[in-house]
């Protein structure tokens, strides 16, 4: 088990001319202000989850497969199925958007109103016969009710996909206010395991709308420039949890 350690590295420096933001870091901000200081200003981040394999395991098949056909510059067949009209984006910075070399950077811009270097690891990009990019994100999940994005917490994924078409506007790309989540759904009406799981597919259109990114950023600079401690979401539950601590200690 690691030792929890205050880290050194990668915090907020006013002095920094750039300054590297993750579009989870975006998220966290949103999610709690505290929070997004104690780990980028003080180095004290949340406590680490344990990584989730067969989502990777998932995540690494479908790459596999829409590279066939990205490839042959042909529509993945379920592509055809929804009628989209498309082929997946054959580009050759696509390894470091999808970080498969595992720099933990992808796609990235600087912003030149807070100098924040914004990076965000895509899953997919397609292409349109007009040149027009939608950015596609995978999903994994197992579920017997009907997918949909309208779950609470369904709407980081809504955030993630406009972080995602925001940076590769700045990247200057023409970009589809339309992204696509691929639904990967594990299915549990078999009567046996029998050394498998099967999936079935679903794609789900999300109408993004970035013009919340470069506000949140700039109210994301004004918080770290501060040398004071933000408040909390009332709704957090890590600063509820060290508040009821403090209670009882």
């Amino acid at each position: 088990m690691t030792t929890y350690k205050q880290r050194q590295r990668n915090r907020y420096n006013n002095a920094s001319e750039t300054y590297a933001i993750s579009r989870s870091k975006i998220d966290l901000f949103i999610n709690c202000p505290r929070c997004f200081y104690l780990d980028r200003k003080l180095g004290l981040a949340q406590p680490s989850m344990p990584g989730w394999p067969l989502n990777s395991a998932v995540d690494y098949l479908l790459k596999q497969e829409f590279d066939y056909y990205r490839e042959l510059q042909q529509p993945h067949p379920i592509m055809v199925q929804y009628g989209i009209n498309a082929v997946p984006f054959l580009h050759p910075d696509l390894p470091i958007w999808r970080d498969d070399v595992y720099h933990y950077v992808g796609a990235s811009v600087v912003d030149e109103q807070t100098g924040f270097q914004v990076q965000g690891i895509i899953d997919d990009v397609w292409v349109t016969p007009q040149g027009e990019l939608h950015i596609v994100d995978y999903k994994a999940t197992s579920t017997a009710s009907e997918i949909s994005l309208e779950d609470e917490y369904k709407q980081a994924y809504k955030r993630q996909m406009e972080i995602y078409q925001w940076i590769f506007r700045k990247m200057g790309f023409k970009v589809s206010p339309v992204g696509y989540f691929v639904f990967a759904n594990a299915l549990k009406n078999r009567t046996f395991f029998e050394n498998k799981l099967e999936f079935e597919l679903t794609i789900l259109s999300h109408h993004g709308d970035d013009t919340w990114v470069s506000p949140t950023l700039l109210e994301m600079k004004t918080v770290l420039e501060s040398d004071t401690l933000p408040e909390a979401n009332p709704e957090c539950e890590y600063c509820e949890y060290r508040r009821l601590i403090r209670e009882v200690e």
